[in-house]
């Protein structure tokens, strides 16, 4: 599953399963512009891990809920020559907020990451695709959420579900310009994001009761399925959500 002398952008790369793609991809012969939002020392070391493979890399600043930001992430990827693949890793979390006691703020904020962001990375990308003839790939991280109830944390879920109704609407409209579009949908994945509840002896008990796999996914596991999608081997495969999740959707109603 090689992609040599492909490029791809791959957002939110600076930790967890961002690094984890943009390592996977380079290895297999790819060059990374990587976005970050806040933490730029964990970009830059994302690219220092691509370039050890061999590969070029690009560390771009980007909030990818301001249309503006995105279009400026693709004009710094020209740098390193045409995207041909698309990763839309870059999202936020939300915990403890019932809708009653939702703030606009926090509203926005993870509307505008998790919803918009991945959208605004589309149309920047369709669209330079188009101009070079069209192909391409799209490769977007959901989470089990899109399908789960998510109490006190609906906005996440709500947001998350429209990804993958974006990668249903986006496999269509795109099929002619050969361009595929999938979706993985990841369960509980150690990250910084979920770090805290791994620490905790009840919380990971708790999580790792209703998971039939025991465990915690990691970051390579994810990058593994998104490779297949990117390469050569997932060219008959769009419009789909891949659930990786150690179970945890087939023993929700009994956890």
């Amino acid at each position: 599953m090689r992609l040599d002398g492909k490029l791809a952008i791959i957002t939110g790369a600076d930790s967890g399963i961002g690094r984890a793609i943009a390592e996977l991809f380079a290895q297999q012969g790819a060059d990374v512009c990587l976005s970050y939002y806040h933490d730029r020392e964990g970009g830059e070391e994302t690219g220092r891990r691509v370039q050890a493979a061999g590969r070029r890399a690009l560390v771009v600043q980007c909030d990818v809920g301001d249309p503006a930001s995105v279009d400026s992430l693709f004009r710094a990827a020209a740098g390193l020559g045409v995207p041909e693949l698309l990763v839309n890793n870059a999202g936020t979390g939300m915990s403890d907020m019932p809708v009653a006691e939702l703030d606009d703020e926090t509203l926005e904020r993870v509307l505008r990451t998790d919803m918009k962001g991945p959208l605004f990375c589309c149309r920047a990308f369709i669209r330079l695709r188009r101009q070079h003839g069209g192909r391409g790939r799209i490769v977007n991280i959901s989470s089990v959420a899109q399908f789960l109830p998510t109490p006190e944390s609906a906005p996440y879920g709500m947001a998350k579900a429209a990804v993958g109704s974006l990668t249903r609407s986006l496999a269509r409209e795109l099929a002619e310009d050969k361009i595929n579009v999938n979706n993985i949908a990841p369960g509980m994945i150690q990250t910084p994001m979920t770090q805290k509840r791994l620490d905790d002896p009840k919380e990971r008990e708790s999580s790792f009761a209703a998971i039939p796999w025991h465990r915690a996914g990691q970051p390579g596991e994810i990058a593994q399925l998104a490779l297949f999608l990117a390469a050569d081997t997932g060219d008959y495969v769009t419009g789909q959500t891949w659930v990786i999740d150690g179970g945890l959707m087939m023993n929700w109603g009994g956890a």
